[in-house]
């Protein structure tokens, strides 16, 4: 076994196809398939069943794909700093942030890490909580901010920090009227909304609410991108609920919105900070770590914004320090 050979069998996997891996990789297909036979003769196990819609791994298959992807990973890190002509702290780090997240910190994470540490080449993927979660589960991803803390054994988790959920509207909406400063759950309940869709995490939140108050949803509308659910919400389709990140961009593109609190439900979304297994993470993914916690203190502590609060573990820390 190489490393050649497992790039060969990772790009296989993720595109389902010897022909598509083989144009990507530049090599010809008897080659490729040659490879592929002399890692399963390694091995001892078949990897891929082949059949005539492309291949799937195997049981066996799959594990390999997973730990190959961070050997991967590690070997191109290990190459760049080995290729540097400085020692500071560098390499690439992978962090996978939900919509709302990266409206809320990914700038002033990015000008952070540039700022303090320019040697490392962060990668932002952004995507729904649920693609996140399998991405890190894979070793693709170095970091990941998600919004439950039972993804799995094999991952570090910690609390990050708790956003409170509004209902939101445009300035322009007669939806609620102008005068009114907050919300009650049964009055949310008679607005049509635009939500994510069922398998949404948020989604899930917010259903859990109603239905404890055996309150019925008035959705008008089921939309999993952020930025297009905003602009029907702008439009006076419907109203929304989400965490203060989802308008926090908004200013810039002079849109004005009215953001008012639930008052008699806590209709809140933990946060939790993933990151890979103390063995498999790099220097640069930990400094990352540090710099994403801290983004978020600034964020916390920031009048401007509401609706970010610490979890009541920092809370109870914070209280003991005074």
């Amino acid at each position: 076994m190489d490393i050649r050979q497992l790039r060969y069998f990772v790009r296989i996997v993720e595109l389902g196809s010897l022909s598509r891996a083989a144009k990507q990789l530049y090599v010809a297909q008897p080659a490729l398939s040659q490879q592929i036979a002399k890692l399963e003769e390694d091995v001892g196990k078949p990897l891929l069943v082949r059949s005539s819609k492309g291949v799937t791994p195997t049981d066996n298959g799959r594990a390999l794909y997973h730990h190959a992807c961070l050997i991967l990973r590690q070997v191109d890190q290990a190459m760049s700093i080995a290729q540097a002509e400085h020692t500071t702290i560098q390499g690439m780090v992978s962090v996978g942030l939900p919509a709302t997240t990266v409206a809320a910190i990914g700038v002033p994470l990015i000008q952070r890490i540039r700022e303090r540490f320019p040697s490392i080449l962060i990668n932002v993927v952004e995507a729904m909580s649920g693609h996140i979660g399998q991405l890190i589960q894979q070793n693709q991803l170095d970091l990941a901010v998600l919004f439950a803390s039972d993804l799995g054994e094999d991952l570090t988790v910690e609390p990050l920090m708790v956003e409170e959920l509004f209902l939101f509207l445009p300035k322009h909406s007669d939806l609620v009227p102008p005068d009114r400063t907050s919300v009650t759950l049964e009055e949310v309940a008679s607005l049509p909304l635009i939500l994510p869709t069922s398998n949404h995490g948020l989604r899930k939140r917010i259903a859990i609410e109603f239905e404890s108050r055996a309150m019925h949803i008035n959705t008008v509308a089921e939309i999993d991108s952020l930025a297009l659910l905003m602009n029907c919400v702008y439009e006076n389709i419907g109203a929304t609920i989400k965490p203060m990140g989802a308008i926090m961009q908004e200013g810039q593109r002079g849109r004005d919105w009215r953001c008012l609190p639930i008052s008699d439900a806590q209709l809140r979304r933990s946060n939790f900070l993933y990151s890979l297994p103390p063995e498999s993470c790099t220097t640069a993914a930990t400094v990352v770590a540090g710099e994403l916690k801290e983004t978020v203190r600034e964020l916390i502590e920031n009048p401007q914004w509401r609706g970010f609060e610490l979890t009541p573990q920092d809370k109870a820390q914070v209280v003991f320090a005074a």
